[in-house]
């Protein structure tokens, strides 16, 4: 029982060494882990963060390219008749679109429909003032129906994704 208790006197604190050197080097190499795993996520903000900028500007620009002032201003010629000026408006608002599909990545899914949103709230615009008019219209008259629709007191939807895309970007950065 002696040699038993004499063992124990010099394994114990042993043990103890070894469980507290075990404990202190454990929990050194989790705050290291922590610590390289936020320097990644750091990085990983400043890459992102003006790739996120970026696409809010590009969808901004996107929405007021296909405002109808701009679009009209941009397309119109004297010598469309108006199912030309039609047909090409579409087809810029859907050019526009596309070549901004990649933005959705960046920004919020409600954004992202918004924006999906108001060009199909544009194309229906041009549609329906195009409806309107007789067969052999004008450029000119299309374009001044589709300024008419547009200014009725019903808010467009791409003035609202304008907004809800100045208002999500000012909350995020």
């Amino acid at each position: 029982m002696n040699e038993l208790l004499e063992i124990f006197k010099y394994v114990l604190p042993s043990v103890v060494v070894f469980a507290a050197a075990y404990y202190l080097i454990k929990l050194f190499l989790d705050n290291e882990q922590k610590k390289r795993t936020a320097d990644i996520r750091m990085s990983g903000y400043k890459i992102i963060t003006p790739i996120r900028l970026q696409a809010y500007e590009r969808l901004i620009l996107l929405l007021e390219r296909i405002s109808p002032e701009s679009l009209i201003m941009r397309i119109h010629k004297p010598e469309f008749s108006a199912l030309l000026l039609q047909t090409a408006l579409i087809t810029t608002i859907r050019e526009e679109f596309e070549h901004n599909l990649s933005q959705q990545v960046y920004v919020s899914s409600q954004a992202w429909e918004l924006v999906r949103s108001a060009k199909e709230d544009m194309i229906k615009l041009i549609n329906t003032a195009a409806t309107k008019l007789n067969d052999n219209a004008t450029s000119m008259e299309l374009s001044r129906k589709i300024f008419e629709i547009s200014l009725s007191p019903d808010k467009l939807l791409y003035k609202s994704a304008l907004e809800f895309l100045k208002n999500e970007i000012r909350q995020v950065f």
